[in-house]
């Protein structure tokens, strides 16, 4: 009984130890006025819903981006699903875009963008998953 309780506790370590591991945070994107466009790829959603209009997403954000200098940026994804792109700054301010019947999966978000930290979140409305590419470019 004493070796069945020790083969026992090795799998109830690992599960416990494999459950406390937390998402890899997103790799830093740096992008300039004079920066050439910037293309990742990724998954979208995620289990926590965003009840303003990203559906679900993932606990940390998919992409961190450092905008060096204020510039006109385009931030565009193109995937399948109901995507949504999230951007949030690190003042609090909240930018979101679904994707709709007529956009055929692609979803942009044009602006002035200020110097500093944005946390970008791509979800899915109907918690599912689908391969995405989001493309950061000069607008």
């Amino acid at each position: 009984m004493i070796t069945f309780m020790r083969w026992l506790a090795i799998p109830i370590t690992t599960a416990i130890a494999t459950a406390n591991v937390s998402p890899a945070l997103s790799q830093m994107i740096t992008v300039s006025p004079t920066s050439a466009p910037v293309q990742v790829n990724g998954k979208s959603g995620g289990t926590q819903q965003d009840t303003s209009c990203a559906g679900f997403i993932a606990p940390a954000p998919n992409h961190t981006v450092q905008v060096v200098e204020d510039g006109d940026f385009r931030f565009s994804v193109q995937g399948t699903g109901q995507i949504a792109l999230l951007i949030r700054s690190s003042t609090g301010q909240r930018f979101c875009v679904p994707a709709d019947n007529f956009s055929q999966g692609k979803v942009e978000i044009p602006g002035r963008w200020r110097k500093g930290i944005y946390s970008v979140f791509i979800g899915d409305r109907a918690n599912e998953s689908h391969a995405y590419t989001l493309t950061i470019s000069r607008n």
